[in-house]
């Protein structure tokens, strides 16, 4: 019962700081919406988040967003220069006459899907662990 519990509770954690480094790279993408020629990066959650289960523990700086180009608004926290964050390029709807492939309404409704999706996994974990501290205590 304790190893599943503590499981449950690693795979939630790792969750966590996945959601977390998605909402900074989202932050920065809508931080540089008027920055010409800024790329839009994104990364795929699923897909980090079955291999970081499989490595047993995340690494969040590997997904920290980097400042690619002289003028992008760096966040605080972010990699250094010349780490590979494993980001992708977003291919935009409609193209910029600037270069910027921001799309403003899509960052806003992937940034407040992401933090709701947060908070659920934040909730999860505090859910679990009263579940667990009330059995401890034999309530």
């Amino acid at each position: 019962m304790l190893d599943r519990f503590l499981d449950s509770i690693q795979f939630q954690g790792q969750a966590l700081v996945l959601r977390a480094d998605r909402q900074k790279v989202l932050a920065g993408n809508i931080a540089n919406a008027d920055t010409p020629g800024f790329k839009s990066r994104d990364f795929n959650f699923a897909r980090e988040l079955q291999q970081a289960t499989e490595r047993g523990a995340a690494d969040p700086s590997r997904l920290a967003p980097v400042a690619a180009q002289a003028g992008h608004v760096a966040l605080a926290g972010s990699a250094a220069p010349g780490t590979d964050p494993k980001l992708q390029y977003r291919s935009p709807e409609q193209a910029s006459i600037d270069g910027n492939t921001v799309e403003l309404d899509r960052e806003r409704a992937n940034f407040a899907d992401n933090s709701v999706r947060y908070e659920a996994t934040l909730r999860f974990i505090n859910g679990g662990v009263r579940t667990m501290l009330s059995a401890i205590r034999g309530e």
